[in-house]
């Protein structure tokens, strides 16, 4: 069995020890909790593609991932780490908040099933909260900021119009501060973080942060929401 990082069991024990004492699950932050936004005027289609790939950051990967895993369209999710080199991708050391990477989840999607820009939308209205500077719900520091990760030049034009487009709408009550970071290498967390909702739907954190955000994937955005998630460790299975 995998040992569990101290950074990760004290994030654990801690939430363990402080919701019992509530007598229920904390609710979501309600500066946090997803809402309707428009889809971007501007998006990216590529009826050639069978697959795209980008890399967003949105606080904690577990949510982020799990999010992306229940969309329809979406090949693949992998959580990972981002902006830092080679030799800091740990989670001993991303959790530092010294490296320069953030939590992130690598998403790969068939564009002829669902837009980048509906991925983008996703993001921002469910996934994570764009408003908040290297926060997100209990989890502070550079390494959950809010970011996306282009994989060309193209998705981000797309990523900075759809930004310019919600912020002129006011469609949050303050500006967003997600950042546009190209020319970033992604590297894969480690095995005990990949489906980790999946794995651990009763962890403390998850039931309190992360399956509130399936609920209201599935309640906002039917027509894309799927029950039966794509697993990293069902497509690292040999097909027989």
């Amino acid at each position: 069995m995998t040992p569990v990082p101290r950074p990760l069991r004290r994030r654990a024990l801690l939430l363990a020890a402080l919701l019992p004492a509530v007598g229920l699950l904390l609710p979501r932050n309600p500066a946090e909790a997803a809402r309707v936004i428009p889809p971007p005027a501007m998006d990216e289609h590529d009826a050639s593609a069978t697959s795209e790939t980008t890399v967003l950051a949105g606080g904690c990967f577990w949510g982020v991932q799990a999010v992306f895993q229940h969309v329809d369209g979406v090949i693949d999710a992998v959580s990972g780490y981002t902006g830092g080199s080679q030799n800091d991708a740990h989670y001993m050391t991303v959790s530092t908040g010294t490296t320069g990477h953030a939590e992130s989840v690598r998403v790969t999607f068939d564009p002829r099933r669902i837009s980048y820009g509906r991925i983008l939308q996703i993001f921002f209205s469910v996934a994570h909260d764009p408003t908040e500077l290297n926060f997100q719900g209990p989890d502070n520091g550079p390494q959950y900021r809010s970011a996306i990760f282009p994989a060309n030049a193209r998705q981000a034009q797309v990523a900075a119009a759809y930004i310019a487009q919600l912020d002129k709408a006011h469609v949050f009550p303050v500006p967003i501060v997600t950042r546009i970071e190209t020319g970033r290498t992604f590297y894969p967390a480690e095995a005990y973080h990949q489906d980790y909702l999946a794995q651990h739907p009763d962890n403390p954190y998850i039931a309190a942060y992360d399956l509130p955000k399936l609920r209201e994937l599935q309640s906002l955005f039917p027509d894309l929401y799927r029950a039966n998630p794509v697993l990293v460790a069902s497509a690292a299975k040999p097909v027989p």
